[in-house]
Parts: C-alpha cells; structure tokens; sequence
C-alpha cells in the first residue's frame, strides 16, 4: 500500500474508537473527494491546535479567555456544573437545560490507575467556591465507578464550605421501555422518585 495512505491509517487508528477498517474507510474516503475538502480538514486541525486552549475560570476549551460561558452575564453565577472533561459541557449545553457555569476537573478519580485529587483540578474548584461563594455545585460526573467515587470525594471536601452539592439524577430514559432497563438503572430511577 502507498506510504501516504498507510501513514495516514496509521493515524486515524489512534482516535478514539477508530480501529484499521474504519481508517481506512476514511482515507479512502478522502481519496475520493476533492483536493479542497482535504486541505479544508487539515486547516481545520492545524487551527484546532493553534487556537484552542483552555479557559483559566472553568478549564473548558475556548479560543477566548474567559471562555464564552464564563464571560457570559446572563449565565447563573451561583450555580456551578462540575463535569470530568470538556466534552462534557458540549453535551449539557446541548440541552438548554442549564444556564449555570461549568468547572471541568479533567479526569475523574480513579485509584486502580494511579489518578487521585491531587491530578485533577479540585484545588481550583475548592479556590473557586471560596472566592465565588455559589449556592449549588452540581456534579455532573458519569454515573461509574469513578464518577461516584469523585462525587463522594467532592460533596465531602466542599461540605464544611456550606455549599449546597448536587447529584445528577439517574433513571430511566425517555421512551425506554422497563422491561429493557437493567436492575441498577431501575433502582436508581425509585430511589430518585419525584412527587408529581
């Protein structure tokens, strides 16, 4: 096979859940389509590199800093989303559903690989609280191992602050069936009941 397709296989094999086949699907792909829309792909990485960075309130990715979230008036700063990753304030924002600002940690706690409080930035949303004084942290982290672990950690360190700490709700999914939901999900969604 021609060096540069191989190289470039190579490459896209490193992403996330992009194994051989789908790499080489997308360098064929791109083989078939103009010139335009490779250079096009490849600008759009350089810049990703060169002008993204992070934001030094929330450490979510932005181009400006403070971020457009943080900098924002009209966000609610008494109420602040701790979430593990920025990915992760892409997939809250996508819902419309929160108008608080965000404090990314950057990984969840997990001792099994050698990740603990002191790798993440818990320092700063402890600095963050008492400098900002919100009325409610909500912990936004994945309901794992690893999420819950980080919650416990978190609602204890901030509890002496006063700081009202919240969970993420589980349960089911809209338009799930019951029978399809496994126990924990199901357990989960009685305990979080709601008066209606």
């Amino acid at each position: 096979m021609a060096g540069p397709v191989q190289a470039l296989i190579n490459e896209f094999s490193k992403l996330p859940t992009i194994g051989p086949k789908t790499a080489a699907r997308l360098v064929f792909h791109l083989l078939n389509r103009p010139r335009a829309d490779a250079d096009a792909l490849a600008d759009a990485i350089v810049a990703l590199k060169a002008r993204v960075r992070l934001c030094s309130r929330c450490f979510s990715i932005t181009e400006d800093d403070p971020c457009e979230i943080c900098a924002d008036p009209r966000r609610d700063g008494t109420l602040i989303c701790v979430v593990a990753e920025a990915k992760d304030v892409f997939a809250i924002e996508r819902t419309s559903a929160f108008n608080g600002r965000y404090h990314v940690l950057g990984g969840l706690i997990s001792p099994m690989d050698g990740i603990g409080p002191s790798q993440l930035r818990v320092r700063e949303l402890v600095d963050r609280v008492a400098a900002e004084r919100p009325a409610e942290i909500v912990v936004a982290t994945n309901p794992n191992a690893e999420g819950e672990a980080t919650a416990l950690y978190l609602s204890r360190l901030l509890a002496p602050s006063g700081v009202n700490v919240t969970r993420l709700a589980y349960g089911l999914p809209i338009g799930g069936d019951l029978d399809y939901a496994d126990e924990n999900t199901l357990a989960r969604a009685i305990e979080g009941r709601r008066t209606l």
